[in-house]
């Protein structure tokens, strides 16, 4: 027997009443909510306000007026420097023990210039004398611009220091900064030099120095003299 022919509103309830029965059945209006959850409202921003408030001092100071400082000199306390070259180490420490005085500096200083004058002016010649920055850290000797610019090397060389007995020690040259540093403590160490010494450089080539040392006088009778 044929089925009745149902009327077009009829016939879409029906099929809307059966996808709402699928729907049911997969769960897809919770699905739904999932897919689109409902707005959240986000917190306002937190607002700030500055006032200005008095500083809390202790009551123990509160009633004074704040500190001035100002700069004090403190005298130097000399350490005696050690050596770690055994040939040399007994009369290095004698020497370092022994108290320098600035009238003795600035005569070893005297003599070496004199020793200097006595050079002649054939060769460039130019006097350090010798401070604690010298012989210690990196072990770098700084020598005078304006010398560096006119006589030596642009770049940085090797300059080999020779001393009155002919032994030579290699150093480097760094041009940029005007000075002796690897090999400078090897040529320090190996003839003993404490602070004052005088020293003379006399350029007898383009890389090569003749150096005189003017040893300062100590307290303990140590002769001043080149070596």
């Amino acid at each position: 027997m044929a089925k009745p022919k149902l009327s077009y509103e009829e016939s879409r309830r029906q099929n809307l009443e059966e996808n709402r029965k699928k729907m049911l059945a997969l769960n897809l209006p919770q699905l739904a909510q999932l897919a689109h959850p409902a707005p959240v409202e986000l917190a306002r921003p937190r607002t700030f306000e500055k006032h200005l408030v008095q500083v809390r001092r202790s009551t123990r100071v509160s009633n004074h007026s704040s500190p001035v400082y100002k700069e004090v000199f403190v005298e130097r306390v000399r350490m005696p420097r050690m050596s770690y070259h055994s040939s040399w180490q007994k009369g290095l420490w004698n020497r370092t023990n022994a108290s320098a005085s600035d009238e003795a500096r600035a005569a070893a200083l005297h003599e070496a210039q004199e020793l200097e004058s006595g050079l002649g002016s054939d060769n460039p010649t130019i006097v350090k004398t010798i401070i604690p920055s010298y012989m210690s850290g990196g072990f770098f000797l700084c020598l005078k611009r304006q010398f560096c610019m006119e006589n030596l090397p642009k770049g940085d060389e090797v300059m080999t220091l020779v001393d009155v007995d002919g032994n030579e020690y290699p150093t480097r040259y760094l041009a940029q900064r005007f000075g002796l540093s690897a090999g400078w403590k090897e040529f320090a160490f190996a003839h003993a030099l404490v602070e004052g010494d005088a020293l003379v450089f006399q350029l007898i080539r383009p890389t090569a120095f003749k150096v005189y040392i003017v040893r300062v006088k100590r307290s303990e009778g140590s002769s001043a003299g080149s070596a």
